[in-house]
C-alpha cells in the first residue's frame, strides 16, 4: 500500500488521477514544443527519393542521409553567415553580462538620488515594442556611420532592459550583512562587487548569457534592415535565400533550420545547470 502512496513536496497525498492528468498535459506540451523541431530534423535527413508529404506521414526517414546539409553549404555560404552570427551573438553576451551586472548592482546596492527613477526607466523600456523604435534606431546607426556593419547589428541590443532587471533582483536577494561586513573590513565598492556580489549571482549571469545569445542569434528583422552587403549577413538573413530560391525543396530548408538551431541547443545544454538556479536568483519579487 505504501508503494502506491504518492505525495507532493509538502507531503500531501496526490490522487492517481491528478498525477496521470499532469503527465498527460506535460506530454502534450512536449509534443507541441519539441515536435516541430523533431519533424524538421527528420525531414532534413530524408533523401530526394522519399515523399515527405505522404499520407499518413512517415516520421522516420527510410534511408537517412546528410546530403541535404552538404547542399546547404553548396547553395549559400552558410558557414560565413554562421561566423557573422557567432561574432554578433558572442559580443552581445559579453556586453549584456558586463553592462547588466554593473547596472543591476548600481540599482540594487548603491544609494543615490534618482535610483527609483532609473529603475522605472528600465521597466518602461521593456514596454516599448521594437517596431516602434526601429526607425529611430536605423536613423541613429546611419548618423553614426554604422549601417551595413556588424557593430550596427550589435549596438541596439548590447544591454537589454530585461537583463538589467534580472541582475538587479538577483543582487537584491543577497544578504545585506555580508557586504556590510566587507565594508567594515575596508573593501571598496568595486571589491564588494567583484569578490562578493558577482560570484553569488553566477546562475543569473548564465540566464542573461542564454537570453542574450538567443536574442542575437535569432534576430531577423533588425539585421535585415541594417545590413545590405551579403558578406555581412547573419545566419537568419542568409537562410532566407533558401526559402526564396528553393521554396519547393523542404529538405534543404529543414537542414538549414537545424544548422541554425543546433548552437542554441548546445549552449543551453552546457549552461542548463546554471540556468535553472539563476531563474530563482533573479525572480521578480511581488
Amino acid at each position: 500500500m505504501s508503494i502506491l502512496t504518492l505525495t507532493d513536496a509538502d507531503g500531501r497525498r496526490i490522487p492517481v488521477w491528478q498525477l496521470v492528468l499532469r503527465y498527460v498535459l506535460l506530454l502534450a506540451v512536449l509534443a507541441l514544443t519539441v515536435g516541430p523541431f523533431l519533424w524538421q530534423l527528420s525531414t532534413s535527413l530524408k533523401g530526394p527519393g522519399e515523399d515527405i508529404f505522404s499520407s499518413p506521414p512517415k516520421f522516420f526517414p527510410g534511408h537517412p542521409t546528410l546530403d541535404n546539409y552538404t547542399r546547404v553549404a553548396e547553395t549559400i555560404p552558410v558557414w560565413d553567415y554562421a561566423l557573422n552570427s557567432v561574432k554578433v551573438a558572442t559580443a552581445n553576451v559579453v556586453t549584456n553580462c558586463v553592462g547588466s551586472a554593473l547596472a543591476g548592482y548600481a540599482l540594487a546596492r548603491m544609494r543615490y538620488r534618482g535610483r527609483r527613477a532609473a529603475t522605472l526607466a528600465f521597466i518602461l523600456a521593456m514596454l516599448v515594442p521594437v517596431e516602434g523604435i526601429i526607425i529611430a534606431q536605423f536613423t541613429t546607426m546611419r548618423e553614426l556611420g554604422l549601417n551595413n556593419t556588424l557593430i550596427g547589428v550589435l549596438l541596439p541590443g548590447s544591454v537589454a532592459a530585461m537583463n538589467v532587471l534580472l541582475m538587479r533582483n538577483a543582487f537584491l536577494n543577497l544578504p545585506q550583512e555580508v557586504e556590510e561586513a566587507a565594508f567594515v573590513d575596508g573593501a571598496n565598492v568595486w571589491q564588494r562587487f567583484f569578490w562578493i556580489a558577482l560570484p553569488s549571482v553566477r546562475g543569473t549571469l548564465a540566464v542573461v548569457a542564454i537570453f542574450a545569445f538567443m536574442g542575437a542569434w535569432d534576430d531577423f528583422l533588425w539585421p535585415l534592415i541594417v545590413l545590405s552587403d551579403p558578406a555581412n549577413f547573419t545566419l537568419t538573413i542568409g537562410l532566407n535565400y533558401l526559402h526564396g530560391t528553393f521554396a519547393n525543396d523542404e529538405r534543404l530548408v529543414a537542414a538549414g533550420t537545424i544548422i541554425a538551431v543546433l548552437p542554441l541547443i548546445v549552449l543551453f545544454a552546457c549552461l542548463q545547470r546554471f540556468f535553472f538556479r539563476g531563474v530563482g536568483e533573479g525572480a521578480v519579487k511581488g
